[in-house]
Formats: structure tokens, sequence, C-alpha cells
């Protein structure tokens, strides 16, 4: 019975390798892995040769306490240690500066895989090209929408030299010269690895400015637009584009002097249009029947009911039209 018991209040999981220990705390939020450490000796100091690792103000009782603990928590980390990868939000306001400390000691050890939440309040995201970021191979950055508040601009001069994928919510382009009202920003020409873009609510700075998408590795492109944006320029120089998605309001040609994509080559199409006002009115109803014209060598399409809403409206308005020529006193029949 003795040698019973002391079989089964042996700590058998701190005999487990170090390789498994870590790797069940990385499946914890990082405060709940520092409050591992007082389960023994044994624990007390790995948390601090986690590489994934995930912060979330909601896991603390206060924002104060978040900011105080992620304050701190770098600084204790193994210096050796490289940070494989990140998920931090907090949508209350800090200190610019703490997230500006945060990005430069990630990049300095090498991270892989970044999601950030921030809030919306920021002016800008703290990215500069003052930080070497040749080990970031995914990056998903988004910021809480608050009524009433611009979005952070995203910057243009980034170079992300082994970014494969990038999803961005909530920010705002703005052209490169801010006295070019007429411009196009252009965000993403320094990545030159990217294969998948992901925007979704990312508003221009003006009515007057564009976005533009230039990449020579990009496959996949998804452009999510609220309803409420009435006036969406963007141009195109993705040569290698296969896959297109696109929810919002087509308000332009894709093809034509100001974009460089052979638009037939792309096999994979999503195309949703949200029920609103804008669908009594013809203009989308002929540019989304161009948008067709264009992808007419497409394998998959996928198309929402109200965007078939919005062509069949083309068509009767096109019929009713060839019906009033037909009809015309002066119409030549042969």
């Amino acid at each position: 019975m003795k040698t019973r018991r002391r079989n089964y209040d042996k700590d058998r999981m701190s005999d487990l390798p170090d390789s498994v220990l870590l790797e069940i705390l990385s499946n914890l939020k990082i405060n709940q892995a520092v409050e591992m450490s007082i389960l023994s000796t044994r624990w007390k100091n790995l948390w601090k040769y986690i590489s994934v690792l995930s912060l979330h103000y909601r896991s603390f009782k206060s924002i104060e306490c978040f900011i105080n603990f992620v304050s701190q928590f770098f600084s204790f980390r193994n210096e050796k240690t490289s940070v494989q990868a990140l998920t931090f939000e907090c949508r209350y306001y800090f200190d610019p500066l703490l997230l500006k400390r945060i990005l430069k000691y990630l990049f300095s050890h090498n991270v892989q895989h970044l999601d950030m939440t921030v809030p919306c309040t920021l002016k800008q995201f703290p990215l500069s090209s003052n930080f070497s970021y040749h080990s970031l191979t995914s990056l998903k950055l988004s910021t809480s929408q608050e009524l009433d508040t611009v979005p952070p601009v995203f910057p243009n001069s980034l170079k992300l030299p082994a970014l494969t994928n990038l999803s961005l919510y909530t920010f705002t382009f703005r052209c490169t010269n801010e006295d070019d009202e007429d411009g196009y920003a252009d965000p993403f020409s320094g990545f030159q690895s990217l294969n998948t873009l992901f925007i979704e609510s990312c508003p221009l700075f003006n009515d007057k400015e564009g976005l533009f998408i230039s990449s020579l590795s990009l496959v996949s492109l998804t452009i999510l637009l609220p309803i409420d944006y009435d006036f969406y320029k963007f141009k195109l120089s993705t040569p290698n584009l296969s896959t297109f998605h696109f929810a919002g309001r087509p308000f332009q040609n894709l093809s034509g002097h100001n974009n460089i994509t052979n638009f037939s080559f792309i096999k994979h199409v999503n195309i949703h249009i949200p029920l609103c006002k804008f669908l009594k009115y013809p203009s989308p109803s002929i540019i989304l029947f161009d948008w067709l014209l264009e992808l007419h060598l497409m394998e998959s399409f996928t198309i929402s009911s109200n965007a078939l809403q919005v062509y069949f409206r083309f068509l009767r308005f096109k019929l009713q039209i060839y019906m009033l020529v037909l009809n015309s006193p002066s119409f030549p029949i042969a």
C-alpha cells in the first residue's frame, strides 16, 4: 500500500521532457503559463522558453494589469529563445511606445507569425523601415472599430521579403505623396513573396485616392468592403493572380490602362454584393456584367443572390434599351 501511494503521489508530469511541457504551456494564455511556475521548481523557469505566445487583455482582471504584465514580460524571457508566433489583443488605448517596444523585441527575436489586434485610436501602426523583417512569413493586423474614428494608416514603404500571407482589418491606405490627392497608395510592392492578401474594411484616406496592389507573386486576393463605401478605386499589377474574392459595390472596370493583370487567367472567383440602395441604379449592373466578361475563363464561380439580382437587372435594362431602339421609327430594318 505504501508503495502504491508513493507511485500515486509522484509528480509524473514533471518527468516529461522540456519539449512536451513547452508544447503544453504554448496552448495556454501566457499569464496562465507564468502562473504554472508555482507548481514546482521544475516548472519555475519553463515559461521563459515558450516560443508560441498568446497575450489577451480579456484574461486579466483589468486593462491596467494587462499593460503592467506586458511591459515587464518580454524583459524576463530567455534572451536566446526566439519567438515563433505571437497573438496579441488589446482593444483599449495604451502607450504607442509600448507597442513599438514589443514589435522591436519580436523582430529582433525572429518572429515568424504575428497576429495583432490594437485600438483604432492609433494614428499609424508603428511598423517602420528601421526594423528587420527577414523572418516574418505571416502577418494579421486588425484594429478595433469605433464610430467616428479614422483607422490608423498602414505604411507604404515596408520591406517584408519573406512574407507570404497578409490580412488587414480596418486600416487606412494613404498615398505616399500627401500633396497628391489623386495618387495611389502602394503598400505591398515591397512584399516580394506575398502569396495571399486579405483586405477587409480598409478605407482610402479620401475619395480621390486609390489603392495600387502590385505583386508578381500574389496568387489569391480578397477585398471585402462595407456597404457604405460608395467609391473605392483600385488598380492591380498581379500577373499571377488565380483566385479573386470581392464583396462590396462594383464601381469600376477590372481591366483598362491602369491595370496590369490578365484577368482571363483567374480561375476561381467569388463575388458578393450586399443588398442596399445602390442596387436600384444600373451602373453597378453594367460594371458587374463587364467583370463577368473579363473573367470568362474561370473554372469555379460563386456569386451571391444579391449579385444575381444586379446581373439580371442589367439584362432587363439592356433588353429595355434594345426594345426602345427596335421600336424606334428611325431604326433601320434589313
